[in-house]
């Protein structure tokens, strides 16, 4: 029997040494593979920092740490501030080059324990490990002082700063959690001013609940009929002839009774619910419009339907043509609408809100600006906006009798909206002086308790029904 001679030692098999070096440099090149993997997996691969799994990862491994006893971690949300319009402006690569440059600068203002990641765009985290408030606000502090230099573009340098946000843990806190209350300190800093850090107050996060709970209640208060109108009249000041019914929205809540439209309003327009309230308001008003001219008791009367619009009614393509369906639905002419625009909603005059207001006069709705001289108020703002008429703030006829030169300033106003070849509504009087004041200088149209207070349908039409002047 022939044997086979190695010459090995222990007269192994050559061929079993090089099979067993072979076996151990794909074991550790399976082993790098699986490292690479999970690191790839873990970055961000424009900047190479950690990504949103990291920042996870990191988290529970700091939740479990504060567990055994040590303190819980902090987390830091940052967010570029004008970085947008740095992109359009610059282009891609070159903001691509601003976030490799911002993750370089963080990494260098934290420990080496600490954890930097891109959680998208430019949103980046840092993950503090057993870090108290004191020790992450000065870490915070160090990362927007350390985005404060110039970014050097090649061709340009540009300016990025950040608004931050500093959430301490919890144990009840997950991941989700934690970053959802940084968030909201950081939309916080983000509202008083760029570049700053700001702690996560349990206060904000009480008010974006309720606003959550009064947004889902509003959706269903519009769809379930709680809102209703109530109108105001505006009138003729030399005839008491009505002119107009300027339509006010209130909410009917079932739990807490009538709520005015300051207390909802607002959050309307902060969430975009606005626009499906506006056109409730409008279909609503409209409707009622028709209603009281098809009434034998209210038909004597030929006045327009007054509404308020939305800064985001201008900026919304559909507007118009909602506009123009709820007027056809009811078979009334466009000027039996007036919509009221407040300064404040057309002062910026952009490209969008000209289209809308140059096609709503082409339809031929009435267009006013409402609270004029409570903002921007000029004669040349007024010569370039197309619209009919203003309807003067109350404040300037609370002041009459109280100033003997008030009057005289009221008549300068009112020749201004006249040689701007406007129509004037007076708002705001509430006695007979003011308002025989306010015709002895050629005003003619006024609104106000005087003559009115708002008033539910059922009360407007029996008033309307009447009486052909105001005040009764």
């Amino acid at each position: 029997m022939t044997s086979i001679s190695s010459g090995s030692p222990a007269g192994l098999d050559p061929r079993i040494g090089r099979l067993e070096r072979h076996i151990q440099d794909l074991m550790e090149e399976l082993h790098q593979a699986r490292y690479e993997q999970r690191r790839d997996t873990l970055s961000d691969a424009l900047t190479g920092v950690g990504n949103r799994l990291a920042l996870i990862n990191a988290y529970n491994d700091a939740q479990a740490a504060t567990a055994q006893g040590a303190a819980p971690p902090a987390l830091l949300l940052l967010n570029l501030d004008g970085f947008k319009a740095l992109k359009n402006s610059a282009g891609h690569a070159a903001a691509d080059q601003i976030l490799v440059t911002v993750a370089m600068r963080i990494r260098s203002a934290v420990r080496d324990n600490d954890v930097v990641t891109r959680l998208g765009g430019d949103e980046f985290a840092v993950l503090l490990p057993a870090t108290p408030q004191s020790r992450a606000t000065a870490v915070g502090n160090r990362i927007l002082a350390a985005l404060e230099p110039n970014i050097d573009l090649g061709n340009n340098s540009v300016r990025c700063g950040a608004s931050m946000g500093l959430r301490i843990a919890e144990a009840h806190h997950s991941a989700e959690d934690l970053l959802q209350e940084a968030d909201l300190a950081m939309e916080e800093s983000k509202n008083e001013g760029r570049n700053k850090l700001k702690v996560f107050d349990p206060g904000t996060l009480h008010a974006r609940q309720l606003q959550r709970q009064i947004v889902g209640e509003l959706r269903d208060a519009i769809r379930s009929e709680q809102l209703v109108l109530y109108y105001q009249p505006i009138v003729e000041l030399a005839t008491g002839r009505i002119e107009g019914s300027e339509a006010l929205v209130r909410w009917n809540h079932p739990v807490h009774g009538l709520i005015m439209p300051d207390q909802f309003i607002p959050v309307a327009e902060a969430t975009g619910l606005i626009a499906e309230l506006g056109r409730w308001v409008l279909r609503t008003a409209v409707r009622q419009l028709r209603e009281w001219r098809q009434n034998p008791a209210t038909a004597g009367h030929d006045f327009s339907m007054r509404i308020n619009v939305s800064a985001a009614d201008l900026q919304s393509l559909e507007f118009v043509d909602d506009v123009s369906e709820a007027l056809a639905e009811e078979s009334l002419a466009p000027e039996s609408l007036v919509l009221e625009l407040t300064e404040s909603a057309i002062i910026h005059n952009n490209e969008l809100d000209r289209y809308t207001l140059a096609s709503l006069q082409r339809l031929g709705v009435g267009l006013e600006i409402d609270d004029f001289g409570a903002g921007y108020s000029s004669m040349g703002y007024l010569r370039k906006l197309p619209v009919d008429r203003v309807k003067v703030d109350r404040q300037f006829v609370k002041e009459l009798g109280k100033d003997s030169t008030q009057l005289g300033f009221l008549a300068a106003i009112q020749q201004v909206i006249r040689s701007c070849g406007l129509d004037g509504v007076w708002e705001g009087i509430e006695t007979a002086e003011q308002a025989e004041a306010l015709r002895s200088i050629g005003c003619t149209s006024g609104q106000g308790y005087y003559f009115g207070k708002p008033l539910p349908e059922a009360e407007f039409t029996a008033q309307l029904a009447r009486q052909d002047a105001w005040p009764a």
